[in-house]
């Protein structure tokens, strides 16, 4: 047995994935020497990974700030420095780096300062700030939850964020005897009173309610400026006078109810908060000009849908405060836009994903569109989903891109001139061959429909060959994959697999109505079309054994999964992750039920019965036939481990061969900390070899 120059960590990843027959072992002596094998992506290599996000360009332009995130093998935790370049390349360097996290960097107005946030002292991550030209840091709060949405006052003298704050609420008075001295009870009991009274990652939900707060830049205390039992969460940008914040709440009484509410409100430094909009919909993510004469925002509509496209709208601020002349700036446009930044007064930035790929946009304020810079990068290091992060100044614009066989770098444009400043990964991957991204493009069978794929050849490909094939597919399901690196896929690769995904119907970036086209039917018997169609397009190219075709998913892509096994014997095994098999089960135990109810069935479940059962897998696991691996993390509160619990049983039941793998403390992210990155696919991968 080969050991991993990572040691013990890795040998546990590999026990796990010694469960099964046809281990990781077989495949590396099938491949050769140690020399040859490190030619490949290998699971440690998880552990040696860099990403580039959350560029910040200093007020001149001159300057990137961005959080480096790297893998800590001895913590098992993804680590943030923060590291500056010059924008046109030279001085790239650390600026806070350590063991510790940094992160949040955002500069001062005149650019001398930056503030973050770090956990430098241990417990509670604090709001420091730092001069820039002497490095001297300061700890601004002594806050006992962690900062959120840090923004400076146009003056430079304050700091404003938000901040979840305790509440004392208590549904009635309960008189109980007195604990002796010493004595050893249970703890007390809990009461939970609220509709949304959970959330994945964090359990049950201590009553508590997110804040505006203000602390001096030069240290102080930090001062609570809104009330009310409410959230008043997302962005906040500051009136041009420092006079008032902006921001976005739903500050209505049935606010739990109203998944797609919320409206733009100020408060001022007294504590005095305003109504701006109160249009029905969601209006956030509020940003003002430079010099004070219009606020930005991002709208959608609250039509009872699973999707609907957000778009950017700008109104003009009255001297008195008021806002009139409310406008849609990319009414034209069929997609959903976001992170809008101004550029001067006359002209905003913003991004939006198509077809896979994520985009960043121009538009002035009389509706003049143009693109600004394609190809941003994914910042999600498992699977390819469209993502990045932008930021722009001074005529710089900063953003990460990546390529399929990269993660996500720091790149510059400055003028017309585009910059790569950063090369994170060559030291891991620039000696390895990777697996090469192909696009496909099909009809599907069911309507003809046209859909968009990609598939990972494996490294050293020849076309001349049969190569099994892995379906994956995407969660959401309104999200979308892209031509982007994926460690997940590229290990699949790296193991002589072919990997087909797709942006099957119902995925974002192709219009409100595609997005739509899944409104009642998720899962159904069209996403599926979706797939087998674009397998088929695959396997017409030559080089796929049809006989050795396997099915993998997570998320709404494992409810697809198990979805799939019960419409075609097709697959000769099948790995589920965190899936939904009894819709009516999950919405009424899962943190999302709220919102799913309401916009995504007709009604509730207990008088729409006959809907959520056909739209559920376990309505069909009578057909499965297909040997099934069930992933889920214990703590999972999004997919609750119970769905995963009926299927394992009902195919138990069957006698069909099924194993699930628990993964204990992990919520609905099981890929969340490196070492599970690695557990989630060597286990699928060993899987699939039992029944290579």
């Amino acid at each position: 047995m080969k050991i991993s120059k990572f040691g013990k960590a890795i040998c546990v990843v590999g026990i796990s994935a010694l469960a099964f027959s046809g281990t990781a072992l077989a495949a590396d002596d099938a491949r050769g020497d140690d020399q040859a094998e490190a030619r490949y992506f290998e699971p440690e290599d998880v552990f040696g990974l860099e990403v580039a996000t959350g560029p910040q360009v200093s007020p001149n332009g001159e300057q990137v700030l961005y959080v480096r995130r790297s893998n800590d093998i001895m913590t098992d935790s993804t680590r943030s420095n923060i590291w500056i370049a010059d924008a046109d390349g030279s001085n790239h360097r650390p600026l806070l780096s350590g063991k510790k996290n940094f992160t949040a960097p955002t500069w001062s107005p005149d650019g001398s300062r930056i503030a973050y946030i770090s956990n430098t002292e241990g417990g509670t991550p604090q709001i420091y700030v730092r001069w820039m030209d002497t490095g001297q840091t300061a700890l601004l709060t002594n806050i006992q939850k962690s900062a959120s949405n840090l923004v400076w006052s146009p003056d430079g003298r304050t700091l404003a964020f938000t901040m979840s704050v305790p509440s004392n609420e208590k549904p009635f008075s309960v008189k109980l005897p007195k604990k002796p001295k010493g004595a050893n009870w249970s703890p007390d009991f809990k009461y939970i009173t609220k509709a949304r009274y959970q959330a994945d990652g964090r359990g049950i939900l201590d009553p508590a309610y997110t804040h505006i707060f203000i602390v001096a830049a030069e240290g102080g205390i930090a001062r609570q400026l809104t009330s009310g039992n409410y959230h008043h969460r997302g962005s906040l940008s500051w009136a041009a006078d420092g006079s008032k914040i902006y921001f976005s709440a739903n500050r209505s009484e049935t606010w739990e109810y109203e998944s797609r509410e919320a409206d733009i409100f100020t408060v001022d430094l007294a504590g005095t908060i305003t109504q701006v909009t109160d249009a029905p919909g969601l209006e956030r993510s509020p940003t003002v000009s430079p010099n004070g004469e219009h606020v930005a925002y991002i709208k959608s509509d609250n039509q009872k849908l699973a999707y609907r496209n957000r778009y950017l709208h700008v109104m003009d601020i009255a001297d008195d405060g008021s806002v009139r002349n409310d406008r849609n700036l990319s009414a034209d446009i069929d997609n959903s836009l976001a992170n809008p930044t101004w550029d001067g007064n006359r002209a905003l930035y913003y991004q939006q994903t198509v077809r896979g790929v994520t985009e960043v946009g121009h538009v002035t304020l009389s509706g003049k569109h143009r693109q600004v810079v394609g190809g941003l990068g994914s910042v999600s290091l498992g699977r390819p989903y469209a993502s990045g992060t932008y930021d722009a100044a001074d005529g710089t614009v900063a953003f990460t891109k990546g390529r399929h066989d990269r993660p996500a770098d720091l790149y510059v444009l400055k003028g017309r001139n585009e910059r790569q400043l950063t090369t994170l990964n060559e030291d891991l991957l620039g000696h390895k061959t990777l697996g090469g991204v192909h696009e496909v493009v099909y009809a599907s069978s069911i309507d003809g429909e046209e859909i968009q794929g990609w598939y990972l050849t494996p490294p050293d490909f020849d076309p001349n060959k049969k190569y099994p094939l892995i379906l994956e597919i995407h969660g959401g399901p309104h999200l979308s994959y892209g031509p982007h690196f994926s460690a997940e896929m590229q290990r699949m690769a790296a193991e002589g697999y072919v990997v087909f995904y797709d942006n099957h119907r119902g995925s974002t970036g192709y219009g409100e109505r595609f997005a739509l086209l899944l409104q009642g039917k998720y899962s159904s018997k069209y996403d599926f079309a979706d797939h087998m169609s674009g397998i088929d397009a695959v396997l017409e190219k030559g080089f796929v054994d049809p006989d050795r075709l396997y099915i993998t998913g997570g998320s709404a892509g494992g409810i697809a999964s198990a979805y799939a096994i019960g419409l075609t014997n097709r697959f000769k095994a099948a790995a589920v992750a965190k899936p939904v098999i009894n819709w009516v089960s999950k919405v009424l135990t899962a943190d999302s039920g709220l919102g799913q109810i309401p916009n995504q069935f007709p009604g509730v479940p207990w008088e729409n019965v006959e809907h959520y059962w056909q739209r559920s897998p376990l309505s069909l696991v009578g057909n499965v036939t297909t040997p099934t691996l069930l992933i889920t993390g214990e703590d999972d509160k999004r997919t609750p481990i119970s769905e995963t619990e009926q299927f394992y049983q009902a195919l138990k039941l069957l006698k069909i061969d099924t194993v699930m793998v628990r993964v204990p403390g992990s919520p609905h992210g099981i890929a969340g900390r490196p070492s599970r990155l690695i557990g989630k696919v060597e286990n699928i991968l060993a899987w699939f070899r039992k029944y290579e």
